[in-house]
């Protein structure tokens, strides 16, 4: 094994064991809302970068709680500036990725759990919305929880563990899942949006969405009113 793996192994482990969800942004226009869509932002960023959509989205979901917690672990190799991720990227094999998204899974699961009942919200009423590592972990997440949520939206993402789906489909949670990819994105390429659709609907799940072209590693206009519009249909 190479010290670069021995590196990233320990690396894991550590932030395994000593670090949770501990930070998040909320937005809200009721008191007494009746969804919650919970926001997970992309390697690197923060909960404040998806929060700043909650406004918008919130024009057409009123009655909606938004939250944006910060990722568990601190971004890797640099001094603390604000930056937080789900996983390591510093090996990007498949193997190693989903490794990553398998050892965060649990504290995302708890924080969709505390945010259910801090709210008083059923998981049915709960969606996941995911950007870029974030889409990741919502699509590995998700159809794992003991109880079913109202569905995933995911913007310039990919599906890790979608085998697993595949080939035992009935062991997993079933909800519909919107995926928005742009066509020149240069960190996630846009296959990757093709893939999971495939592996996806073979496993029984609705998948919808679009590709933009010319749209780089972001969100535009379009994709925000698909999102609201896909929203206010599994939330209603």
């Amino acid at each position: 094994m190479s010290e670069k793996s021995v590196f990233i192994r320990v690396y894991l482990w550590f932030n395994r064991v000593m670090t949770d969800i501990s930070n998040y942004y909320e937005y809200k226009t009721s008191d007494t809302p009746s969804s919650l869509v919970i926001m997970l932002h992309g390697y690197g960023s923060n909960g404040q970068d998806l929060i700043g959509l909650a406004p918008m989205l919130a024009q057409e979901l009123p009655d909606t709680m938004f939250v944006s917690p910060d990722a568990p672990f601190n971004l890797e190799m640099m001094p603390p500036m604000g930056g937080y991720q789900w996983f390591s990227l510093l090996d990007r094999t498949s193997e190693v990725m989903l490794e990553g998204a398998e050892g965060a899974a649990p504290i995302l699961e708890g924080f969709v759990d505390a945010m259910a009942q801090r709210f008083e919200i059923p998981h049915a009423k709960i969606a996941l919305l995911g950007f870029s590592q974030g889409t990741m972990m919502s699509l590995y997440t998700a159809p794992r929880m003991p109880q079913k949520i109202a569905g995933v939206l995911g913007y310039s993402g990919a599906l890790l563990g979608g085998e697993g789906l595949v080939e035992d489909p009935d062991e997993f949670q079933n909800f519909p899942i919107r995926l928005i990819h742009g066509e020149a994105d240069d960190v996630v390429p846009v296959a990757a949006r093709s893939q999971a659709q495939e592996l996806l609907t073979k496993a029984g799940y609705t998948v919808s969405g679009h590709t933009t072209p010319g749209l780089t590693h972001s969100i535009d206009e379009d994709g925000i009113r698909s999102g609201v519009e896909f929203l206010r249909e599994i939330l209603r």
